[in-house]
């Protein structure tokens, strides 16, 4: 009996001890099974991460849209309009000029004759003027040419920067160098570096000057020019009464010219012969007369 036992107690403890493995086992390997599909999600999720990281990444460093380049346009004008006065013609020109924010650069008037002038003016405008201006000159008179030109000189604007900029940066590395020179024979020659640069810059900035203002002013040249009148012409192709007595008197006096001339082209001839008359005057007639009165005495005596 107690042989029977023991051996049913030892059989049931192996089978206690074999349904605990298989527990032990099957625990283990779901335990496992979850850990390896839970580092598959971390994995997955740190790569989604990852990629909107770099998503958003390379939406900051996307290189923002270049801002559209101002261009930078030359313009000018010549207008030639017929009016009936031009010195009115020409104070609405100034009015209009003014009133634009230009101003008058160059003036000529001439006074052709006593009824007919004519003036030349040149207007600095600025740009955003410069359309509305040329309408309203342009509409002073009748409108006998019209020449407009536009430059783009961009690219130019855009070259005297960028070579200003490389300049000035010059000017400071030479400068840096003076500062830093110890030697004298390197300090006249940073200097006359210096001097070199200075200059190039200087004229670099007068050109950018130049430019900023043929860019930002318009030029207009108007010709202001009144009609001659028919009445006017008329009366200069017939003579008047004061126009041929002023011809006379041109005449006399050119006559009076030429006489003097002659007269004075034949005064040493004239004097020659005065000399000689006096001489013959003087000189040789009382003579003459004396012999002739010792003559006739003797010849009543002969007689």
């Amino acid at each position: 009996m107690r042989g029977a036992r023991r051996a049913a107690v030892a059989l049931l403890t192996v089978s206690l001890a074999l349904t605990g493995c298989a527990g032990g086992a099957s625990d283990s390997g779901g335990d496992s099974k979850a850990l390896s599909e839970a580092k598959s999600a971390e994995g997955a999720g740190a790569a989604d991460r990852g990629y909107e990281a770099g998503k958003g990444a390379a939406a900051d460093t996307k290189a923002p849209a270049p801002a559209p380049q101002r261009q930078h346009v030359i313009r000018t004008a010549e207008l030639a309009v017929e009016v009936e006065d031009a010195t009115k013609a020409l104070a609405t020109a100034r009015r209009v000029t003014e009133g634009a924010g230009g101003h008058v650069a160059n003036e000529s008037t001439e006074r052709i004759d006593e009824t007919h002038v004519t003036s030349r003016v040149v207007l600095r405008v600025p740009q955003e003027s410069y359309d509305s201006v040329l309408t309203e000159l342009a509409g002073t008179g009748r409108l006998l040419s019209r020449k407009a030109d536009a430059k783009d000189v961009t690219e130019q604007v855009v070259d005297v920067e960028s070579r200003i900029a490389t300049q000035r940066a010059s000017v400071d590395r030479v400068r840096k160098l003076m500062d830093r020179a110890t030697r004298l024979s390197d300090v006249v020659t940073l200097e006359g570096e210096l001097s070199r640069r200075q200059a190039d810059l200087e004229s670099l900035l007068a050109q950018q000057a130049s430019l900023k203002d043929r860019t930002t002013m318009a030029t207009i040249t108007l010709e202001l020019m009144e009609e001659e009148s028919e009445k006017a012409s008329d009366s200069e192709d017939r003579p008047g009464f004061l126009d041929a007595l002023g011809g006379g008197w041109n005449a006399l006096v050119a006559a009076l010219a030429w006489a003097g001339i002659i007269l004075a082209a034949a005064a040493p001839w004239l004097a020659l012969a005065l000399v000689g008359y006096l001489v013959w005057r003087l000189f040789v007639r009382p003579r003459r007369s004396a012999r002739r009165a010792q003559r006739e005495p003797a010849e009543e005596s002969g007689e």
